[in-house]
């Protein structure tokens, strides 16, 4: 890390997080050092233009922040695979996005000396610079050993969201919950735009998009009355 706490940042995962998330750091006055290839490069290019297309090795090699933003499926694969060669550094920290795990699928990587940090941005990605905005405006839940803790908040304040700590043993259910909100949500309106348009209402989307959005503000208005009320009821008893 230099002395003004830069860090140089790579980034495993091409996908619509990893890109977003280098150039928030990037904004934030990181280095970016290297990003994973993808299927789309050109599209990373365009984001991300002069930096470096690596393997994931490399990436780790000259990295002091590793970013991993890949599937659930594949997250304790790559952690798993890079310890084997000999990637992971001491000192190094190693971030991942995904909203189920903690730190312990970092385990092989920590067995290493790498510093372990999980923080999830609760947007909904685009893998667009749109994404930005949506961070500045959203939180991140965030994970780690006690001692690190706030590194892992800064990283999410830098990367424009509010850092909203949650417990390794809470992480499971606080994945339920984010999958419940955005594949409920996101089933729900295409049930309706079907339906409209069954009965020739053009452009449904846009038909439904104030009441969507106002009947959701609605229910998260009462949801955060609700988390107010309950301690005071729970005091009273």
């Amino acid at each position: 890390m230099n002395k003004d706490g830069r860090l140089g940042v790579g980034v495993i995962g091409a996908g619509r997080v990893g890109p977003v998330l280098a150039l928030a750091l990037a904004g934030a006055g990181h280095a970016i050092v290297g990003v994973t290839a993808s299927s789309d490069d050109d599209r990373i290019a365009g984001m991300l233009p002069g930096i470096p297309l690596l393997d994931p090795l490399e990436v780790v090699r000259r990295s002091e922040l590793v970013v991993i933003a890949v599937p659930h499926d594949q997250l304790a694969g790559v952690v798993a695979g890079l310890a084997d060669v000999g990637a992971w550094q001491p000192g190094q920290l190693v971030l991942h996005t995904d909203p189920a795990e903690g730190t312990g699928v970092l385990a092989p990587a920590v067995a290493r000396g790498a510093i372990p940090l999980a923080v999830h941005p609760a947007i909904a990605f685009t893998g667009t610079s749109i994404d930005l905005r949506r961070l500045a405006g959203g939180f991140a839940a965030v994970t780690a050993p006690a001692p690190v803790l706030p590194i892992a908040q800064a990283l999410a304040v830098e990367l424009g969201c509010e850092p909203i700590v949650v417990a390794e043993a809470d992480r499971p259910a606080y994945a339920e919950a984010i999958a419940t909100a955005t594949t409920f949500s996101g089933s729900i309106v295409r049930q309706a735009t079907t339906l409209l348009s069954g009965i020739g209402v053009d452009n449904p989307g846009s038909y439904l998009s104030a009441l969507v959005h106002s009947t959701i503000d609605d229910a998260l208005a009462d949801a955060g009355t609700r988390v107010e009320i309950v301690p005071e009821d729970l005091l009273e008893d």
